[in-house]
């Protein structure tokens, strides 16, 4: 073969390139093509994965760009919008460090509606790049086609200076499109007038001819437009797909020249990736120390702080210096002192750190240095679960950090190892098999209710793919095989599903590298936020150094919760919080979890009044049990705890190893020391044999289990493996076992992650016990800006007795905090932050001023509150909120007289402006500010319905009772409440699995709304809340007609009907019946939400109000 693609888009050409890596690899090989280029538009985002599947397919890969040029860069005006394409492909390795470079500044100094770049910085980093003109959109195509030669030819000798004679091409198109067939000739007399090499090349978009539909598709997605809009960016051809040389040289038959030299660019073009080889940073040692002295003089004095009666024939000693020997053997010793630096130093600025997070928590060096808070040797966590020296990978450290000030550790680590050296990860969202299926309906013009009902016949699974859906679901079977546009809609998403949609930046990854990042991977910015253009995944295949800094609210509740209690007086540090009281576990097992990390939901609250928790490893347990395949264990692990006489242990062996967790496999770490104490395997080799049953290597795993079952010996006869029966294990025993753990481990669960955030949720649980006020106050800080669950925490709290206190301008701050209520017990104190309109600098202003003596009254307040940045708006919100209720006067009267005491202010601060009294005049009583003797107009309070109104207008929440407040017993009864709907984002299942359940919820209506449909019926859009939130409820036209006249805003209700569970929106109520509250009675209800789902609990009425 002589011909190759050097214009191809890849599926990171987003929403526009249509030719998915892995199938292209097979329409390559298939043409029996030996090389291929990745040429995406204006991004590197694909290069490795193309690098490797090509290298692995036996293909050549060329690597290179087609960038968006521009004539400056940095001229970012209106009039410099317009951009041209160009093409740049690497020679050799020099050549793609300057694609990074240059593909990485379009994105950070050229950014304008497109990456660009200009032919400045390209004649910085031109060396070993080759260049091609481009498609229509290129300069050279624009100037020929608008007759401009001169400056055509000028343009192509600025391209020979910047890149050489040898190294600039004239590219040439045939696409059928009118404008291509206008200036293909020019640009070939250009070419042979000046002795350029032409090269021929097709605009890859897709793989193949009937591809182009999809690729239309894709391009609405993009643009938001359907098919049948008129005026939707289109292709004009559909040619744009990858084509076999035959068919290049018959559309280039007059130039085989251009043919030909497809190749010998492609011989030319050698770029090679070294993986497997980690680029780690070297972390600054003192003077005199080697990073490996360093790192064991540190973990020397750790260890002996944490175990220190130890001696070093002990097993802490022996269990360090173990790792310390893996870890220098591996290379790692500089990751280990990078992470214990960068904690170190957030510890030493106050800033919560987490025991621990992943498989890390198995390592006694980090145990030891401090980066991780949790005895790997008491909870019999494994080193080799997190670093196996029997497998070369990178190590995987991942901290969490206090949520509000995660940033700033980062800022460190870029402080200390330089700004250019650190980065944020891109990550990609794609389009799945649900969202898939809604994108490709919309663009089909497809009605939504007739799209929602495909995308909800997919069964809800981790990894759901259409074609598997069509599999498992037989309503969606029928669909595809009965209604012709199901049929369409579901083979036009199969050929986009899984394509990459929008580039964002990862949670938690940061990357450190040794030299900076530029000469490592291409960069990008995201929200202005600098990031890799390479995900996770890349990073680490090219060996560098990738940490996950996550920001966890629980730390900051934890924080928040210490501080209010050190302004008490209680002087403490998490680490000083029990793992052992039994009151914290009577309360789990109560049920009583809200705001507990971890522990909150629903399903696992159940669960845990089943169960009733006793000690940290039966927590430690419900974190790992409590997902989907290991639930099936639950009523086996509850019986064990409950009647340990049930518990049988195939051999005795597995007694150690399984009683504590009462005879079940819950965790990895099991099923690796099964593997090494039953059949002799080392724990690196057992983590080994672990990876291959939860990856479900089938050829790894029959092999593994006749090693498992009878050992395996060496080539010289000695023994390598004992096996379990050489160890005493009969063989139907080890066989079963085998089989056990083989469909266990693809769902078994790290217990160094269940043990560290146990630890975290046993502080969380210790604090609400003990300090339930401030803890709450806390949970309500951290969701601060969610009315929902403010609305949910409050009424949690009043349940418990715990005073929710309204805003007060002369004793709130920001946000909620503890007060003494008026009957002199603690409560929380609303923040002025949680009433909409007052922002942060009304807020300062406020307290600013009140350090000058508490505000008497209103008149006072608004006599010396600075009004331009508390103005009448802010001051309305905030009367309607009671945040003056301790003042004297009732809202009413209040509101009536706020805005001319202000204008007084006003007045008067403007006449001092302007010389027309004095300070000395206002200050010693010449002139008042405002007249003394103020009185209030006679004016009655709001009822208690209006004035809750108000209060939920102006702060989202009803602050000072709750309209329902008399209806607690009634509505305690009911068996489904808002709450059960509460964090279905965060269910494995995203709580579809309640879509079309019965159900009955009651409360008051607090809105309605009746509208026309399109045949001129009406139907009913009405919104009900009960005690912990809202939801939206739907009465199509049968039913509004029935009930019209018993659903007006405050009517208090129970409406029947089905629930709408539906993926990107708000949970919704579609009524069948609607019976008066104080009608309903308990019999009457639909049956409560299934086990394993249910979070609503009987609300007690309020202790104190």
């Amino acid at each position: 073969m002589s011909f190759t693609h050097l214009h191809l888009h890849t599926e990171y050409s987003l929403l526009d390139g249509a030719c998915r890596i892995p199938k292209l690899v097979e329409r390559i090989k298939a043409l029996g093509m030996t090389s291929c280029a990745i040429t995406d538009h204006g991004v590197m985002y694909g290069c490795i994965d193309f690098y490797s599947a090509m290298k692995d397919a036996g293909i050549k890969p060329i690597i290179g760009c087609e960038v968006y040029v521009c004539r400056d860069r940095l001229d970012k005006s209106a009039a410099n919008r317009e951009y041209s394409h160009l093409i740049l492909l690497c020679e050799n390795n020099t050549g793609y460090q300057n694609l990074m470079k240059l593909v990485s500044e379009g994105f950070l100094t050229g950014y304008y509606y497109r990456p660009r770049i200009d032919y400045n910085l390209i004649r910085q980093h031109s060396e070993g790049l080759i260049c091609l003109s481009a498609c229509l959109s290129g300069d050279l195509p624009k100037l020929l086609l608008q007759g401009r030669y001169d400056d055509a030819e000028a343009y192509v000798r600025e391209m020979q200076d910047i890149f050489g004679e040898k190294n600039f091409y004239v590219e040439i198109m045939d696409h059928g499109i009118r404008e291509e067939k206008i200036v293909m000739p020019r640009l070939i007399s250009l070419a042979r007038e000046m002795n350029v090499p032409l090269v021929a090349t097709n605009d890859c978009h897709y793989l193949e001819e009937k591809d182009a539909d999809a690729q239309e598709v894709l391009l609405c997605i993009q643009t938001g437009k359907t098919l049948d809009d008129a005026n939707r960016m289109r292709m004009d051809t559909r040619q744009l797909y990858v084509k076999s040389e035959d068919e290049m040289r018959t559309l280039f038959a007059a130039c085989p020249d251009a043919v030909d030299r497809t190749q010998e660019i492609a011989d030319r073009c050698n770029v090679e990736f070294e993986f497997g080889v980690t680029r780690l940073p070297h972390y600054p040692v003192p003077e005199g120390e080697t990073a490996l002295s360093m790192l064991t003089r540190l973990t020397h004095e750790g260890l002996r702080e944490r175990y220190p009666d130890a001696k070093e024939t002990d097993e802490p000693w022996q269990r360090l210096n173990y790792e310390l020997n893996v870890i220098s053997s591996m290379g790692y010793v500089d990751y280990f002192l990078i992470v214990w630096d960068f904690i170190r130093y957030a510890k030493s600025q106050g800033i919560m750190v987490g025991p621990g997070r992943g498989s890390g928590a198995g390592s006694i060096v980090a145990y030891s240095l401090g980066i991780t808070m949790l005895d790997p040797l008491k909870y019999q966590l494994l080193f080799e679960r997190f670093l196996n020296p029997e497998r070369v990978t990178m190590p995987d450290i991942d901290v969490d950090f206090c949520y509000e000030r995660r940033q700033e550790v980062i800022d460190y680590v870029a402080r200390k190892y330089g700004a250019d050296h650190v980065s944020q990860i891109i990550t990609f969202g794609t389009l799945q098999a649900k969202g898939c299926i809604r994108d490709v309906g919309r663009v089909l013009g497809m009605s939504y209710q007739d799209t929602d009902a495909v995308a909800k016949a997919i069964p809800f699974d981790l990894g759901m793919t259409l074609e598997k859906a069509l599999t498992l679901s037989p309503l969606l079977k029928t669909m595809y095989d009965e209604q012709p546009e199901v049929h369409r809609l579901i083979d036009t998403a199969m050929t986009l599903e899984g394509m990459p949609r929008h580039a964002s930046t990862h949670a938690a990854g940061v990357l450190i590298t040794g030299k900076p990042v530029m000469e490592y991977v291409p960069l990008q910015r995201n929200d202005e936020v600098i990031t890799t253009q390479y995900p996770m995944g890349t990073i680490e295949r090219l060996g560098l150094l990738k940490m996950d800094f996550l920001g966890l609210r629980t730390l900051t509740v934890i924080r928040d919760t210490l501080d209010m209690l050190r302004e008490q007086g209680i002087d403490m540090k998490p680490e000083d919080i029990p793992r052992d009281d039994p009151a914290v576990y009577e309360m789990i097992s109560a049920g009583d979890t809200d705001g507990v990390f971890q522990l909150e939901g629903g399903g696992m609250r159940t669960f845990l009044t089943n169960m009733k928790p006793t000690c940290f490893e039966d927590i430690i347990a419900a974190i790992s049990l409590y997902r989907p395949g290991p639930m099936e264990s639950i009523p086996r692990y509850i019986q064990g705890k409950q009647n340990p006489s049930s518990i049988h242990y195939e051999t005795e062996k597995l007694r150690p190893i399984l009683d504590v967790t009462y005879g079940c496999m819950v965790y990895q770490e099991q099923v690796m020391q099964i593997v090494r104490d039953l059949a002799g395997y080392s724990y690196g080799r057992s983590d080994l044999v672990r990876r291959a049953m939860a990856k479900k290597k089938h050829k790894v795993m029959a092999q593994e289990r006749e090693y498992f079952i009878h050992g395996k010996l060496n080539d010289d006869g000695t023994i390598d493996v004992p096996g379990c029966v050489r160890n005493g294990v009969p063989e139907e025993v080890a066989s079963h076992l085998y089989d056990e753990m083989t469909a266990f481990a693809s769902y078994a669960f790290n217990k160094s992650h269940a043990a560290a955030y146990a630890v975290v949720c046993i502080e969380t649980a210790w604090l609400k016990r003990y300090h339930p006020v401030p803890f709450m106050a806390a949970i309500l800080n951290s969701v601060y800006g969610n009315p929902a669950k403010i609305a949910a925490y409050i009424q949690y709290c009043r349940s418990r007795g715990i005073a929710i206190l309204p805003p007060d301008v002369n004793r709130s701050q920001w946000k909620f905090t503890v007060a003494k209520a008026p009957d002199g017990q603690l409560g929380i104190l609303f923040g002025l932050g949680a009433v909409k309109t007052v922002g942060q600098g009304a807020v300062d202003a406020i307290i600013r001023e009140r350090k000058h003596g508490a505000y008497r009254d209103i008149f006072d307040f608004c006599r010396r509150i600075d009004t331009s940045e508390c103005n009448k708006r802010v001051v309305e919100s905030l009367i309607k909120a009671g945040a003056f209720d301790g003042m004297g006067g009732n809202r009413p009267q209040l509101l009536a007289v706020f805005e001319s005491a202000m204008d007084a202010n006003s007045s008067l601060r403007k006449q001092t402006v302007d010389g027309q009294i004095s300070l000395f005049d206002m200050a010693f009583g010449g002139a008042p500010l405002v007249q003394e003797n103020h009185t209030l107009p006679n004016l009655p309070d709001y009822p208690l319905r209006q004035r809750l109104a108000l209060e939920k207008e102006i702060a989202g929440v009803y602050i000072t009772g709750h309209p329902l407040d008399d209806y607690r017993d009634v509505l305690g009864k009911l068996p489904f409440s808002t709450a059960d709907l509460d964090g279905l984002e965060e269910r494995e299942d995203r709580g579809l699995s309640l879509d079309g359940q019965i159900v009955d919820m009651g409360g008051i209506l607090t809105e309605v709304k009746g509208k026309a449909t399109k045949k001129g019926a009406y139907m009913g859009f009405i919104t009900l809340e009960d005690l912990t939130g809202q939801i939206e409820c739907l009465v199509f036209p049968k039913v509004y007609e029935r009930y019209q006249g018993m659903m007006a805003v405050d009517d208090l209700v129970v409406l029947h009907g089905r629930l709408s569970i539906r993926e990107e929106e708000a949970p919704k109520l579609l009524v069948e019946k609607l019976i008066p509250l104080e009608a309903w009675h308990p019999e009457e209800s639909a049956p409560a939400a299934p086990m394993g789902q249910r979070t609503a609990r009987p609300v007690p009425p309020p202790k104190r109000h």
